[in-house]
């Protein structure tokens, strides 16, 4: 197979975003991000990136690091909570009593709060109330069982008294409320990120977001018992609609933001074939939320470019080629666009053909290419439609004469069943 004009695989962590291929430095990416963030390492702890650096994050399968680093570029979040960690230090405390800094948490030091019930006939509970704008929020807890294994998070939204349950023995969702959308993650050593969504389009501008102890799915009101916590750590309420990567909070008012990251200027005229050529990228969504996100070639415009988009229809790729007023794009459908999917999109005038994971899905006869296509970015090619997602590597090649069936498909069926989130027994 031919060789690529640019290569990209994450392998170092800076202010820059390193190509492989070419070497002079042409194929670098522009990176930004204007505050710290967090990743998730090599050893699966979670760990702080110094601001302006990029992020290598790791997958977790199971609790265990799987594969090779992903680059992570997400949107602007805020923790609004004003104690993400030392939570005795929360406004509202019922019927428990907290101890911070007691076991190790999900970043490796021992400050995670051990949560104990009282012995009331009561809810058994800490919260916080924040006042928030209206629109969709996600509240998230790490939670480790202790003598008790059963807990469940409040978020109100169009109802009042929204809660959702959690087995973190089995790390799996107990009851979920009509108006939540939920997700459990083992993050290792009986570690958990429990989240819930608001799932309806009426929010409550002063949630109470609330973590409880129970004895089981569907409790919520028990007397308690004599030496029955759980263990939490890592608290986030964020507006949006699926739970970003964890923002710490140490009493400030207002919670502390995460700036958006952008990633761009990659290659440069010489790079790119305006005739022919193929895009390839191995990628996966944050959320299947309804937003669309891109990866583009182009002349540093949205009028003049080749892209790979996800799309805002559920679990759809688009590949588009534009130029001017002339305009081809292809949409399939993939069986989970927050799984990794290895995508390539070939352009030549009258030849356009999507591929996904080893198979060809669509084609396109009618059609003419861009021009003056001089930049690869993480975005519509005009700054706006950032891809926020996972990027495991990209690769463009100046001709279409390349085996995309080899190109697309897996090295081997681990590599596959890893980048699907299968558990290999």
């Amino acid at each position: 197979m031919a060789k690529p004009n640019l290569a990209y695989i994450p392998a170092t962590i800076g202010d820059k975003v390193y190509s492989i291929l070419p070497n002079d430095g042409v194929g670098d990416f522009d990176f930004t991000r204007g505050t710290v963030a967090t990743r998730i390492n090599a050893q699966g702890l979670i760990e702080t990136v110094a601001s302006g650096e990029n992020r290598l994050n790791y997958s977790l399968l199971d609790g265990e690091v799987v594969g090779c680093p992903h680059l992570l570029l997400e949107p602007s979040r805020t923790n609004l909570l004003q104690y993400s960690e030392q939570l005795s230090n929360w406004t509202n405390i019922q019927n428990v009593t907290v101890s911070d800094n007691d076991i190790i948490s999900p970043d490796g030091t021992q400050n995670a709060s051990k949560v104990n019930e009282t012995t009331n006939n009561s809810v058994h509970r800490l919260f916080l109330n924040p006042t928030v704008t209206s629109a969709k929020h996600t509240y998230s807890v790490f939670l480790k069982k202790g003598t008790r294994s059963w807990a469940y998070l409040r978020l109100d939204g169009a109802q009042s008294e929204q809660r959702t349950w959690f087995d973190l023995e089995n790390g799996v969702l107990g009851t979920v409320n009509s108006d939540h959308i939920a997700s459990i993650e083992n993050f290792g050593n009986g570690w958990y990120r429990c989240s819930v969504s608001i799932a309806g389009t009426t929010y409550d501008t002063t949630p109470l977001a609330i973590l409880a102890l129970s004895t089981e799915n569907n409790v919520f009101s028990y007397a308690g018992g004599t030496d029955k916590y759980i263990y939490a750590w890592g608290a986030m309420l964020e507006q949006g609609s699926y739970p970003t990567s964890y923002i710490k909070t140490d009493g400030e008012v207002g919670g502390v933001t995460r700036a958006a990251e952008t990633c761009n200027g990659s290659g440069n005229a010489a790079t790119f074939n305006d005739s022919e050529g193929v895009l390839m990228a191995e990628i996966s969504a944050l959320a299947d939320d309804g937003t669309s996100r891109r990866i583009s070639l182009s002349s540093g415009s949205t009028s003049q470019r080749v892209s790979l988009e996800v799309e805002e229809n559920a679990n759809d790729i688009q590949a588009i080629v534009v130029s001017g007023t002339s305009q081809v794009g292809m949409v399939v459908s993939l069986d989970g666009v927050t799984l990794f999917n290895k995508i390539a999109f070939k352009y030549k005038e009258n030849d356009f053909a999507i591929w996904a994971n080893g198979f060809e899905l669509d084609t396109d006869t009618v059609g003419i290419t861009p021009t003056g296509l001089s930049e690869l970015a993480f975005d519509d090619g005009g700054g706006g439609a950032d891809f926020y997602g996972k990027t495991k590597q990209i690769q463009y090649y100046d001709t279409t004469d390349i085996d995309l069936e080899q190109l697309t498909s897996w090295d081997s069926f681990r590599a596959m069943a890893q980048s699907q989130l299968y558990t290999i027994e």
